[in-house]
Order: C-alpha cells, then sequence, then structure tokens
C-alpha cells in the first residue's frame, strides 16, 4: 500500500504567513505574488503544508499513488523564490528563456529575488502552466 501524502491543503491564512516571514524583502515578495497569481488564476490561495501556497486542485499519481496537489504555485522560502507548476509545457521553454536569472529544478523554477524575473514573462508562465492543467496536460 502507498504511503500518505504529507502535503495537504491547510487552514492557515496564506496572507497571515506571509505577513509572518522573517524578512521585509520576502513579506513583498509573498504579497505581489500572491496578488498576481490570484489575478492570473481567478482562485482564492490557500496554503499546502508550511510554506507552499497553491490555486486551484488536480489529482496527481506519482508512487505514492493518486493524491490531489494544487495547479500553480509558490512558496517566498528564505534561500529562493520557489515556483510549482510553470515548466513541462507548451510553450513555457521559451518564456522561461525569457524570465531572467532562475534555476530549474525537479519540476520547480527556484528565484533569488524577483527583482532578477521580468514579471510579465512571470504572469505568462503562471498562465500557460494554469492553462495547461485546466486543459489535463500531465505536469
Amino acid at each position: 500500500m502507498a504511503s500518505e501524502i504529507k502535503t495537504k491543503p491547510t487552514d492557515v491564512d496564506p496572507r497571515e504567513f506571509i505577513a509572518e516571514l522573517p524578512t521585509a524583502r520576502r513579506r513583498e515578495e509573498g504579497s505581489q505574488l500572491l496578488e498576481l497569481f490570484e489575478a492570473v488564476t481567478g482562485q482564492r490561495a490557500v496554503m499546502w503544508g508550511p510554506s507552499m501556497i497553491g490555486f486551484g486542485e488536480t489529482d496527481y499519481t506519482n508512487t505514492m499513488g493518486t493524491n490531489s496537489w494544487f495547479k500553480v504555485g509558490f512558496s517566498p522560502r528564505k534561500a529562493k523564490l520557489t515556483f510549482y507548476g510553470l515548466q513541462g509545457y507548451t510553450h513555457q521553454p521559451e518564456a522561461l528563456e525569457r524570465l531572467g536569472k532562475h534555476a530549474l529544478g525537479a519540476g520547480c523554477v527556484y528565484a533569488n529575488s524577483l527583482q532578477d524575473l521580468d514579471l510579465d514573462v512571470l504572469r505568462e508562465l503562471v498562465e500557460l502552466g494554469w492553462r495547461a492543467q485546466a486543459d489535463g496536460a500531465p505536469s
């Protein structure tokens, strides 16, 4: 039997989470990202686990079975901003080339600061990821 996934939606208010971030820069960036993601998705932000802010919900299958996961999201972590659901879809590689200074990881996009990124391109990537998930594209 597969293990149960640990990262699930919580009752924590994402705005409260952002307000309690340890640095002013991350609080400001978290607020900007919350506004951007909500505007693009039209969805209310939900905390997933202790530090991820997700939008929408979809079934995701991996080695732990099929579980719910958010469609797109971010985490204003201390070391780097982490973005979820912004790669692996049509036109995203080209948009990632225009994003600015970032790194790619296992399904994530990482940036040191929003100042390193073109926010119009970030908005485009969120739109592409959101639309791909709505169309049922695999993640």
